[in-house]
């Protein structure tokens, strides 16, 4: 009723009536004219040929917004810089937003408001997909193309890209903990959220290497929830030591956690007693790598994730194919394999003491 002018009030009540009428019409219309939500594709056994493409979604020239599981941290800052930095090449609105906590409670609304605004495309990091996929859904069945990130078990989305196959990540880690190690004692490993895919895909694909290799190593507590927080990570890491002072290593998940975990190590004494392996960044886990404190960081350029998102997102609007074997022309994403909608690249990266200065961010 805000939008009707003061005019309207020397209008008869036939005329209101008939314009009543007119709008209910045009509402019915445009309702039935709405496209029907995206469905799932068939389920591929392994690496296919390219998708059939989908129909356009939206105008390729529209506005292109990142939701990820929280604002403000290193990880993410970057990221942002290759949302800007496509939006620039490629002269289209884009820009980066995520809560101020990693909740993913808290990202719903955020994701509403964007539908609202009628962005034409959605790229979402998730803090948990099954949380969030009735609004992405939501977001589908507007016309929004979505892809995803971190997020291979998402239902609704057109695509996932992920820098590389979790469960071989999280072996690879592993694989670098035991020869540390020697393939014996016992070790803890962390998560951001235990509702976080990729996260437990990395610490399962570790576990289970473990198992299958390094029968004298041994898991030690339950996976450690730190809510992307090197706070908690620390308090999580002081707890785990008093409780086992035996503990030799830790693969941790969150870009936050090996700082948390280096923390508490220093603090104990114990540089060079624990070997502490996972993803992270140089700005976040660098002084404790120049410590000792950590041994090895890992982790994929989320600058360059960030434009894969928004490069697969405006090729699905295109209505150009996706699929098994395609080059975006980034780094670490020139050949991915597709498992149904998921897409993976090869983009992993480790950072030990003797190549930290090639990666100042």
């Amino acid at each position: 009723m805000s939008n009707i002018n003061l005019t309207s009030r020397k209008l008869s009540r036939r005329q209101i009536l008939r314009g009543a009428t007119l709008i209910g019409i045009g509402g019915l219309a445009a309702a039935c004219a709405a496209p029907p939500a995206a469905q799932p594709a068939a389920q591929q056994p392994a690496a296919q040929q390219p998708a059939e493409a989908p129909k356009p979604a939206a105008d390729a020239k529209g506005t292109y917004a990142v939701v990820v599981k929280i604002a403000g941290i290193n990880w993410f800052n970057r990221m942002e810089e290759g949302v800007k930095e496509w939006g620039s090449e490629n002269g289209v609105q884009a820009f980066l937003t995520g809560p101020e906590k990693a909740d993913a409670a808290l990202q719903i609304p955020i994701i509403e408001n964007l539908i609202a605004q009628k962005v034409s495309a959605l790229g979402v990091v998730p803090m948990d997909p099954d949380v969030l996929d009735p609004v992405l859904k939501k977001a589908m069945d507007a016309g929004i193309a979505v892809i995803t990130h971190e997020a291979s078990n998402q239902k609704s989305m057109h695509w996932d890209i992920e820098a590389f196959d979790n469960t071989a990540y999280g072996a690879h880690l592993m694989d670098f903990i035991a020869e540390k190690v020697g393939g014996e004692g016992e070790y803890a490993v962390f998560v951001g959220s235990l509702g976080s895919k990729t996260h437990n895909e990395w610490v399962d694909g570790g576990i289970a290497r473990q198992k299958e290799k390094y029968p004298n190593m041994k898991l030690v507590g339950d996976k450690q929830e730190t809510k992307d927080d090197s706070q908690i990570a620390y308090q999580k890491m002081k707890e785990l030591l008093k409780a086992y002072p035996n503990l030799r290593a830790v693969q941790t998940s969150a870009s936050t956690d090996a700082a948390g975990v280096g923390q508490a190590i220093e603090e104990a004494g114990l540089v060079g007693k624990i070997v502490v392996a996972g993803t992270s960044l140089p700005s976040i886990s660098g002084k404790f790598i120049e410590s000792g404190a950590v041994s090895m960081i890992s982790f994929w350029d989320p600058k360059i994730a960030g434009k894969a998102m928004l490069k697969l997102a405006m090729m699905h609007i295109k209505g150009e194919p996706i699929g098994d074997g395609m080059d975006l022309g980034l780094p670490g994403y020139e050949k991915l394999i597709a498992r149904d909608r998921v897409l993976y690249g090869n983009a992993w990266v480790d950072v030990t003491k003797e190549n930290l200065s090639q990666y100042p961010f």
